[in-house]
């Protein structure tokens, strides 16, 4: 239950807060409209990640700093590491890239950019990279399985969907890519799919137009949208705004599953087998508008943040049903 543990943690974060992201912005619109600057503007938190060792978990918020803290072994310390003023805005999201490429993390935020930063001595970090051509909040980051190299999938209001490659190591070149149209309104989340589920690269993205979308890259490197979960997904869709979306873990399984949740208060879970269709179950409606999903990492629990300050732990069963595991109240 190692791997459960380690999204409880964060969970337990982000339960409290970041359904406060929206609010957030309209809090920040009237502090600046009435000349005001309130403390809660400054310690609004809106993403905790963990690294892959779950060595240092990385924390993000409104007033526009990055902050990195050691973790003691059993996880019950942090150390505050490091402070990286980091935006001109609130950010919204954190995401660590894979060890193999060093010690990198990446930021999205309202100012409409995202930054990469890369610790070039001990617990002294600086900016690598860029992006600034999103025309409105950047809401989402993932970075890809690392087999596909150093690569960022970033959502935005805009509505696009922006690839960033890292393709020199001499002169720090970037590729970047974007998807255009991606969602009508604006994106809201992004996730890679593994590499198992797609060798040549995978991803899964959730928008305010109440659609889960798949994209696949081809062997040109280009994003095509994927027909066959699309016409799946119009069997059964979410009524409102979807707020997050993750594709599971594979660790020896041929299933592929895809979480995603939104303003409807559903949870749903969309299963492929080899050689079938997308399926869809939909999880017992909650009583709050669901913010955040996240598997574990052996792909099989699946934990649940939503807006009431509850986490729900689920599980698939033998016979296909979702059952609830654990709830935690954060508020408790």
């Amino acid at each position: 239950m190692v791997d459960v543990y380690v999204h409880i943690v964060g969970f337990r974060y982000l339960c409290a807060l970041s359904r406060h992201r929206i609010a957030a912005l309209d809090r920040l619109r009237a502090q600046r409209h009435a000349g005001l600057r309130s403390d809660e503007r400054v310690r609004a938190q809106h993403d905790v990640q963990l690294d892959y060792y779950g060595k240092r978990l990385a924390t993000c918020s409104s007033d526009r700093m990055i902050k990195i803290f050691d973790v003691s072994p059993d996880q019950s310390e942090q150390k505050l590491s490091a402070n990286i003023a980091a935006h001109e805005g609130p950010i919204w999201q954190v995401a660590w890239a894979h060890p193999k490429f060093g010690s990198i993390l990446a930021s999205c935020s309202y100012d409409r950019k995202v930054c990469v930063w890369k610790e070039v001595q001990l617990q002294q970090w600086t900016k690598i990279y860029e992006y600034a051509e999103h025309h409105s909040s950047v809401n989402a980051i993932s970075f890809a399985p690392h087999e596909l190299g150093l690569k960022l999938a970033c959502a935005s209001a805009d509505g696009t969907i922006s690839i960033l490659t890292w393709t020199g190591q001499s002169d720090n070149s970037w590729d970047e890519k974007v998807v255009r149209d991606a969602h009508q309104i604006g994106c809201n989340a992004v996730c890679w799919a593994p590499l198992s589920a797609a060798p040549q690269g995978a991803l899964v993205s959730g928008g305010c137009d109440g659609v889960v979308r798949v994209w696949r890259l081809n062997d040109k490197g280009d994003v095509l949208p994927d027909e066959q979960f699309q016409g799946a997904y119009k069997d059964s869709q979410h009524s409102g705004w979807v707020r997050d979306c993750a594709w599971a873990p594979s660790v020896g399984l041929p299933t592929q599953a895809i979480a995603s949740c939104g303003e409807d208060k559903m949870v749903m879970i969309w299963t492929l087998t080899p050689g079938g269709s997308w399926t869809c179950k939909k999880l017992p409606a909650l009583e709050a508008v669901v913010w955040r999903v996240s598997w574990s990492l052996s792909g099989n629990v699946l934990a649940v943040s939503a807006g009431d300050g509850k986490v729900t732990l689920w599980k698939e069963g033998l016979d296909g049903e979702w059952r609830l595991l654990e709830s935690i109240n954060d508020g408790a």
